[in-house]
């Protein structure tokens, strides 16, 4: 199993060595430092939307927020759940991206698609959005984030296919690969057993007619070729139409979709959760876009100070490129295992 390195930075890292000092003046420095910090987080809060009743007192976060703060500190990368990646120089997301000061991360259960996508690899830095052909994107203000994932040589992986993509690597990752499957445009399934077992689509307008053509394939290379022909036929108002409404728009999880299904249609995937004392969530979003481009963490428009966003029942939710509503929420289905 090949494995890169996966850096690993702790508060403790982080710290001065401690130096010495007498009574009165660590007494004095003490009282600065709790109105100084106390004053900064005050204002951070404020800036992101937070009112202290949503967060508990400090000293009740520190207790509380550290098993979600570090969900699984694993000292190596394990490859075989991101199988593309090429480099060791990565870092998940979950380590990069700290959440608002009093909020703690919302545990996804282990092996479940949440999980996966909070550990998602991010390029180090903030470096410039790559087009599938290699040149920058023309907007490189919406970004927080890259992750570390090939967009392909064509213009294929754009918005909704980003999404396809991240779901149909997850459950390749996860031993379920059988399950995979999506419906073209015209409303025909184009399911990953099918296309192992040498299966080829034949596309004459609307009309879709599979044929064994090619011998059996059940290689990582083969199932890249099979999500290039979904791509290809599919899109945000096929993707719409598999999803399931999120009843709660203001109960978000990870893994969840704000679509708005059309030609060109857009969507973005939740790919983390924190929540306040009170139970209100926030979220990180992740996009692709037109033309085809990497995959990227967004920033929030409405708070340039943080990239989470504050879950609601309803109303504007407005990312960097696309105006969604809240109520624009959808979530996969639950899949059978075979």
């Amino acid at each position: 199993m090949r494995r890169s390195t996966l850096r690993l930075t702790t508060e403790r890292d982080m710290r001065p060595s401690p130096r010495r000092m007498t009574a009165p003046r660590l007494w004095l420095t003490s009282v600065l430092c709790a109105g100084v910090l106390s004053l900064c987080r005050a204002q951070e809060l404020n800036r992101s939307g937070v009112t202290m009743d949503d967060v508990s007192d400090s000293s009740a976060t520190e207790a509380t927020a550290s098993p979600n703060e570090l969900p699984s500190a694993q000292p190596e990368y394990d490859i075989t759940r991101y199988p593309w990646i090429t480099g060791d120089d990565v870092e998940a997301l979950w380590q990069r991206i700290a959440p608002v000061p009093g909020l703690t991360r919302v545990a996804p259960e282990p092996g479940s698609f949440g999980e996966w996508l909070r550990n998602l690899p991010l390029k180090p830095g903030k470096p410039s959005v790559k087009l599938f052909n290699g040149r920058p994107k023309a907007n490189q203000e919406a970004h927080h984030a890259v992750v570390a994932i090939d967009v392909g040589h064509r213009d294929l992986q754009q918005c909704a296919d980003a999404i396809m993509r991240l779901r149909a690597e997850y459950l390749w990752a996860a031993g379920c690969a059988n399950s995979i499957a999506f419906r073209f445009t015209s409303g025909d399934p184009a399911t990953w057993r099918a296309w192992k077992a040498g299966y080829r689509p034949s596309v004459q307008g609307s009309s879709v007619m599979w044929a064994r053509t090619a011998p059996a394939d059940d290689t990582y290379a083969s199932f890249r070729s099979y999500l290039e022909t979904v791509f290809t036929y599919a899109g945000s108002a096929s993707l719409e139409g598999e999803l399931e409404p999120v009843a709660d728009p203001s109960r978000p999880e990870i893994g969840d979709v704000f679509i708005r299904g059309g030609f060109p249609g857009h969507a973005v995937i939740v790919v983390d959760i924190a929540e306040g004392r009170r139970g209100g969530r926030w979220f990180l979003l992740a996009q692709s876009f037109m033309p085809a481009q990497e995959i990227h963490i967004l920033e929030n428009p409405s708070d340039l100070s943080s990239p989470w966003y504050q879950a609601q029942a309803s109303g504007r939710l407005d990312t960097p490129e696309w105006t969604f509503d809240h109520e624009d929420l959808h979530r996969f289905p639950v899949v059978e295992c075979p």
